[in-house]
């Protein structure tokens, strides 16, 4: 503490004069106290004397505080010893007025000490924040507790129905809440209590309401009231239910009635500060668990922007009518700016990213930052000037204990501040300040935006989206398009549909203000009609839903992805319009853009998985759900954009399915066991379980709305195993029971849709046989199964389990496709097989070619590396290895069984396909085109290929 005093300039000619003759003042007052005190602690003492009339007030009431104090400044646990300290001093007493006079000395004593080292610059001001904060709520707690007992003895113990005893609950607001007061901050509360019910035991009875509305009424006396000796604090009533009008203190079950149906939008932003004072206890997390529904929304919440920028500008109009010239907390760039900054990114993105849900502004700050809304440099930038902007307002108001963010009228006070600010003068002051409310402002325009200038800009597109004055829209267009009457008329019956719905006056103002924007960027299209008709189907999904208006309203970004994603592919419209809540994805175009990378997509969805509780299953099925959607799209973005390569589309799908196989297998399993306990003969972290993939799955290549073929096994061989929980149940019973939570999960229906599809069929003996089998008898059973059977066996591979379990199902399917087969008879199964999915699949008309079915398609080159797999693979084993198409051919050329010329022409038809196949289900078309040269010449050479290797 020493070097740090020292460290700085020497005090003015005028606080130094005024500082000794208060130095005197004093020592005449209490002589035997300085003599005790070393040259230093004089120093120090003299130094605050001169900075603070505050100090110079208390001690000069109370010189034997002196001593304490100047031991205590370098104390960094201080704090902890308040409740301690003021608990023993009211346990004395029993009289209201005693306490009063007790509570404001404690305060005023412990006050004293935070201005000496604020003035001192002994510690930083987070701390000071920090125990001013500390030093309130225990005030607060312990009065309270204090009371409670007095009036307990009055008028009997308030219980609830059950004879539990209830408790006054007090949520501290602002920034009490926020754990970060003010040296002479109002404190701002809300009373409640958990349950109705009567008092018991007292000389007369009051109902629960009655007794918790005298003790609130005695509290704010005991606190707020001015004696001889102060106050202790200034109590504002005002943000709880209905205000001034409103109960002064409320059950629990009021509280949620009120914030369910008539919360007010600033309500939701003052109770992000809302804390319930005290330790942690079961009311606490009650009416936490009360409040977070009506404070955070699930959805992200753009409704936010618009009302905090309301809110600004009317402080704003208020900070002119009142001529409040130099104000660092309400005027541009001030503290409230910053407050607003934080607040809008936790109000937006708190309803799912429960970490944001912060009281305190630094805690915030961090948050933010980890979830990537804004940049490290920005943080640390508006932290700073945060911690600079409350440095300055504590010192404003520990010179004399008054609420006050004003800068200095007096030469004095800015002499103080200045020293203790470690600036030279006013000037240097003012221009630090200058810079720091500068750049808070600019901060506060790129994140909520400035005030509005009331001159609206009239464009030809409002003009065009205005009905009655469609006549300037449409010649404005007429000059720009051929396609004007079309695309005009298409926006009018639109427009006419939408407004039919009950959309409120609300969501008329967003939409008018929404739908200009869309026009335009929708007319720089080659085909705006064309255009149109997807982005309205997705407006027409949210129009109702304000959030998401102000969403595209707010971001330009994103208002242009939906409309250049509408554009290039129906399918994303059809995604965005099902599910609104992959708007929130079209913010950052990067984030966008950006594919997870293969090895991460397992990671990212446990990841995912964690925002909600492990036990709450229904929204761990939406998490799964949002999670698969929005990386679809972010594939589906890349894709069509060209900034991910075809060749990797399904390579993507494939691990984004194979992440949350992964992510279902373990939910279902922490579910199932539980109940029952896992199999006893399982080592730790053993399932004994394993997923195969089949089909596009298993050959990885799946596409956008494919489904999962999937077949489950086991390894338990013994008959009588049981699980080894409270409930156990035979192992064989256990996995049924695993296998049919893992399809609950895909397939339950949420607010997101299914997960996946899941398709059982190809599991031994079909919708007939167990839906899971074990591993020995799944072996078994392929070696004799039918040749279609063993033909998809072609194409699986796991996709989750344990190792050992996955090892041995590799060497039963190499076991099954080596096997030595009878090549005619396998011709005839296959052909017979491939006739059969014709007669029943292929509905092409004349003049159109089934990409899939059609002879000479997809599946033909399917069937073919199928029937060359089961035919050469006794002799050749090595083509096993692989089960997608591609490599599989590759393989054949590589071993010599095929030659590569032809391989490299089905190869290259198979993509040809392919790529055909998925650019038409992005344009939400089937598989079904018109026959063309090039088509007709890809599917004579596979047609040709398939006869010669199966000839009959």
């Amino acid at each position: 503490m020493t070097s740090e005093v020292n460290a700085n300039k020497p005090l003015s000619k005028d606080v130094k004069q005024l500082a000794a003759a208060r130095l005197e003042e004093l020592s005449q007052k209490a002589p035997d106290v300085l003599a005790s005190m070393s040259s230093e602690q004089r120093y120090q003492l003299e130094a605050v004397l001169g900075l603070s009339d505050f100090v110079y007030g208390q001690l000069s009431r109370h010189p034997q505080w002196i001593p304490a104090i100047v031991n205590e400044v370098l104390e960094d646990d201080r704090c902890l010893f308040y409740r301690g300290i003021l608990q023993k001093k009211l346990s004395e007493i029993t009289d209201i007025e005693q306490a009063k006079k007790t509570l404001r000395n404690f305060r005023n004593r412990h006050m004293v000490s935070i201005a000496w080292r604020d003035f001192l610059n002994v510690g930083d001001v987070k701390q000071s924040l920090v125990d001013l904060s500390t030093l309130a709520e225990v005030t607060i707690l312990v009065t309270r507790d204090w009371l409670f007992d007095l009036l307990c003895n009055r008028y009997g113990t308030p219980v609830n129905s059950d004879g539990e005893t209830q408790k006054l609950v007090i949520i501290g607001m602002g920034k009490l809440g926020g754990g970060e007061l003010n040296f002479s901050s109002d404190i701002d509360l809300i009373f409640a209590f958990p349950e109705a019910g009567f008092t018991q035991g007292g000389r007369k009875q009051l109902d629960n309401q009655q007794f918790f509305t005298k003790m609130g009424q005695k509290l704010i006396a005991l606190l707020d009231q001015v004696t001889v000796d102060g106050f202790v604090y200034r109590v504002d009533m005002r943000l709880r239910p209905y205000g001034d009008s409103g109960p002064l203190v409320f059950s629990f079950n009021a509280l949620e009635h009120y914030y369910q149906d008539q919360g007010r939008e600033w309500e939701r932003y003052a109770m992000v500060k809302g804390r319930i004072l005290g330790p942690h206890c079961p009311e606490r997390t009650e009416i936490i668990k009360l409040l977070r529904p009506f404070n955070y929304r699930r959805y992200i919440d753009y409704t936010t922007i618009d009302s905090l920028r309301k809110m600004k500008n009317m402080i704003s109009q208020e900070v002119r009518r009142r001529n409040l010239i130099d104000n660092i907390k309400l005027g541009a760039g001030g503290i409230r700016e910053i407050e607003f900054i934080v607040q809008h990114y936790q109000l937006i993105h708190g309803g799912r990213q429960a970490d944001l849900r912060q009281q305190g502004i630094y805690a915030s700050m961090e948050s933010i930052f980890h979830q990537g809304l804004m940049d490290f440099n920005d943080v640390v930038e508006l932290r700073n000037n945060y911690t600079f902007l409350r440095k300055l307002e504590n010192l404003l108001q520990a010179i004399d204990d008054k609420q006050t963010q004003t800068l200095p009228e007096h030469e004095l006070d800015w002499q103080r501040i200045c020293w203790s600010m470690q600036m030279d003068n006013e000037a240097e002051l003012r221009k630090q300040l200058q810079q720091v409310m500068k750049s808070v402002n600019e901060q506060f325009k790129l994140s909520i935006g400035g005030e509005q200038d009331g001159e609206d800009h009239i464009t030809w597109a409002e003009h065009l989206w205005d009905e009655a004055q469609s006549d300037v829209g449409e010649f404005v267009w007429i000059n720009q398009h051929q396609k004007q009457s079309e695309f005009v008329s298409v926006l009018y019956k639109w427009r006419s549909e939408v407004l039919k719905r009950p959309i409120g006056p609300k969501g008329q103002d967003k939409l008018d203000k929404l739908m200009p924007f869309i026009i335009a960027e929708v007319a720089e299209h080659t085909d705006p009609t064309f255009v149109l008709k997807p982005v309205g189907k997705v407006l027409e999904q949210i129009v109702c839903r304000t959030t998401y208006l102000e969403l595209l309203y707010e971001n330009p970004g994103a208002r242009q992805q939906l409309v250049r994603l509408c554009a290039a592919s129906p399918w994303i419209a059809e995604q965005l319009a099902h599910f609104p809540m992959l708007l929130d994805e079209l913010i950052d175009p990067v984030q966008l853009y950006n594919t997870t990378d293969f090895e991460d997509y397992t990671s990212e969805a446990h990841q995912y998985s964690l925002r909600v509780p492990e036990d709450d299953m229904e929204q761990q099925m939406e998490a799964m759900r949002q999670f698969k959607l929005t990386q679809q799209l972010k594939i589906a973005a890349a894709d069509i954009t060209g900034v991910l390569p075809i060749t990797e589309v399904s390579d993507h799908l494939t691990c984004l399915a194979e992440a949350i196989i992964a992510q279902v297998v373990n939910q279902a399993w922490q579910q199932i066991t539980v109940r029952y306990g896992k199999p006893s003969y399982l080592n730790n972290n053993e399932k004994g379980f394993a997923v195969i993939g089949y089909g596009k799955l298993g050959g990885r290549e799946l596409g956008y709305a494919s489904d999962l073929d999937l077949v489950f096994l086991h390894g338990n061989k013994e008959d009588f195993a049981q699980t080894d929980g409270k409930k156990p149940i035979d192992c064989n019973r256990f996995y049924i029971k695993l296998a049919q939570r893992i399809i609950h999960l895909f397939s339950t229906r949420t607010n997101s849709g299914e997960l996946y599809e899941v398709d059982m069929r190809l599991r031994p003996s079909g919708a007939s046989g167990l839906l899971v089998s074990e591993l020995e008898s799944f072996g078994r059973y392929q070696q004799h199964a039918k040749t279609w059977e063993q033909q998809s066996l072609v194409r699986a591979r796991k996709v989750y389990g344990d190792v050992e379990l996955g090892q041995k199902f590799i060497d039963i399917r190499h076991q099954v496709l080596t096997k030595a087969r009878h090549l005619k008879a396998l011709v005839t199964d296959v052909r017979e097989m491939r006739a059969k999915m014709t007669e029943h699949l292929l509905t092409a008309k004349a003049g159109e070619f089934d990409l899939k079915h059609s002879s000479g398609g997809i599946v033909d080159i399917e069937f073919l590396s199928q029937y060359l797999v089961l035919a050469y693979a006794n002799h050749n084993p090595e083509v096993t290895k692989w089960t997608d198409n591609i490599n599989i051919l590759s393989t054949l050329s590589d071993h010599e069984m095929i030659e590569s010329k032809l391989v490299n022409k089905l190869v290259k038809s198979y993509e040809f396909f392919r790529n055909l196949s998925h650019k038409r289900s992005l344009l939400s078309l089937d598989n079904k085109v018109a026959s063309t040269e090039e088509i007709e010449y890809y599917a004579e050479f596979v047609q040709q290929a398939f006869t010669q290797f199966l000839e009959t």
